[in-house]
């Protein structure tokens, strides 16, 4: 997975995707490194997704044990105790995910995350966060914006029927075309911090009730 080029067993088992967005994104995913952290429904989702999707690596955090709640609320954890007594969430989801592709490194890190240094996060292309408080989400997202490369962002969670993300990936550039010219251009992204300190009364009009909710 480390190689320039696909293998032939990773263009074998990525070709329908690879025929979608092309081999070159296949071999940028191949070498993307995820951490997350939060172990329940959608966050369980992306994980499933990302890795059949050929990622390089995907460490998972979550020190909390397995409980009848948590089994509800994520397909990777099989409802058979003997199978996830005495572990925790990201180890179970961990045995879980590396059965969905072998090719993919799936592995746990112990700990609370809040209490990793700057440097741990500088080992990842993007953080997920999911199922802790907003003062947990806003310390990472800090974290990340210290590094000297850039690490993108994310906060998701969902509440009943309704759902909220936020995405944080600093100064971002990209190209796009416009006839036959090709534009360069940059988007910078505030983080969490600024993100909440908006006052109400700036957001437009059209802003659902439901952000508010949120």
């Amino acid at each position: 997975m480390d190689g320039e080029e696909l293998t032939e067993q990773e263009t074998a088992l990525y070709d329908r995707q690879i025929r979608v967005w092309g081999a070159d994104a296949q071999r940028r995913l191949s070498k993307s490194h995820i951490l997350v952290y939060g172990m329940k429904g959608t966050v369980a989702e992306f994980c499933k997704n990302i890795v059949l999707a050929g990622v390089g690596s995907v460490t998972l955090v979550d020190y909390r044990v397995v409980t009848e709640e948590a089994l509800s609320a994520s397909f990777l954890i099989l409802p058979d105790e003997n199978l996830y007594n005495g572990k925790t969430l990201a180890e179970v989801c961990c045995d879980s995910l590396k059965e969905f592709n072998p090719m993919v490194h799936v592995s746990v890190e112990k700990g609370d995350i809040s209490t990793f240094d700057v440097e741990f996060f500088e080992k990842f292309d993007a953080v997920v966060i999911s199922c802790c408080s907003l003062s947990k989400k806003k310390l990472i997202n800090q974290k990340c914006q210290k590094l000297s490369k850039c690490v993108a962002f994310y906060t998701v969670d969902c509440r009943g029927s309704c759902g909220e993300i936020f995405v944080d990936l600093q100064d971002y550039k990209y190209s796009k075309k416009k006839l036959e010219e090709t534009i360069d251009c940059q988007l910078e992204y505030p983080s969490l911090e600024e993100a909440i300190s908006v006052s109400w009364r700036a957001l437009p009009r059209r802003v659902s009730k439901l952000y508010f909710a949120m």
